[in-house]
């Protein structure tokens, strides 16, 4: 897959099958909408090219609403890498380019700019200044222009409506197996381990204090989940809070990870929490014996959810 940020770099196709949108999560629906892309480009020997759009434009529309996205720009590429589609292109969003009209959008940038001879879209689909333009729009100016509309139906994601608002509300109430149903992976957290003040030690949980890189990420809700973390190429079982440590009277939110069977010094690095399934809901303990034990019981959960997923489905 060929990536091009803006449009300077990229030329015209003599065939370009496209389709666009934030694609936020990469999750099961858009994966419909990525398969047919790229299989339509093939049947028509042309090339397939993926239009999506950074910073989220609601990040730049309405920077005083608060919203948190499911991927990183670098997530989202890794992932639309896999699809197998040719071309990425990423477009700055700014608020002057918003004010493109639907229109301008097709001509300038569809058109002019990429080839377009096909457009693959998903049924709710909206695009140009205001979100004004549509399908019914797409499919009257596709003669005038040279280009065709195929709109995936609703029907075809799995008869159920997946979006990245239902995900995201699904991990905002701890719900990560609904969320991975409909992601088709678990969701993903990556950041950077640093220093931390040690009290896991203490409680023989030694954990990996996690500073999230994108500062957008969307964080599951507080409590303890199973999980797995990628560290450099090896996946290791671990058990991950999120939370303020009420037991420590903590006040800031911290996300940690105890990562089992493992003892190597990995500060600085980079890592990646994978999550399976939400063991319980983060509590204040009397005292420190209730919380070693309560640990301890956590742990022997998280071995078995995980131990299960890797019975069943043959790895993690």
């Amino acid at each position: 897959m060929k990536t091009y940020w803006g449009l300077d770099k990229f030329r015209k196709l003599d065939y370009a099958v496209v389709t666009s949108g934030t694609f936020d999560g990469v999750h099961y629906g858009h994966q419909k909408i990525l398969g047919r892309l790229v299989e339509s480009a093939r049947n028509n020997g042309g090339e397939s090219v993926l239009l999506t759009y950074w910073p989220h434009p609601r990040l730049v529309l309405y920077p005083e609403q608060e919203l948190y996205l499911l991927t990183s720009i670098e997530e989202k590429t890794e992932l639309l890498s896999e699809r197998g589609i040719d071309h990425l292109i990423i477009l700055p969003f700014t608020k002057e380019f918003a004010q493109l009209s639907s229109e301008e959008f097709i001509k300038d940038i569809l058109v002019d700019k990429i080839g377009t001879k096909k457009l693959v879209i998903g049924y709710d689909h909206k695009f140009g200044r205001n979100r004004s333009g549509s399908f019914e729009e797409l499919r009257k100016d596709g003669p005038i222009y040279g280009f065709e509309v195929e709109e995936i139906p609703k029907q075809m994601i799995d008869n159920i409506a997946i979006s990245s608002t239902k995900i995201r509300r699904a991990l905002m109430e701890g719900n990560v197996g609904i969320a991975k149903e409909y992601l088709g992976r678990p969701y993903c957290l990556h950041g950077i381990v640093i220093e931390g003040d040690r009290i896991g030690r203490t409680l023989d949980f030694p954990t990996a204090n996690i500073e999230v890189t994108f500062k957008n990420k969307l964080i599951p809700a507080e409590g303890i989940y199973a999980v797995t973390v990628e560290v450099g190429k090896q996946r290791y079982k671990g058990m991950l809070n999120i939370g303020y440590r009420p037991t420590f009277g903590g006040t800031q939110k911290r996300v940690e990870v105890h990562i089992i069977d493992f003892n190597k010094d990995i500060y600085g690095q980079s890592i990646g929490i994978h999550f399976y399934r939400k063991i319980r809901s983060e509590i204040r303990f009397e005292n420190i014996g209730q919380l070693k034990d309560q640990l301890q019981s956590d742990k022997e959960k998280v071995l078995d959810v995980l131990n299960d997923i890797n019975d069943n489905t043959g790895g993690l």
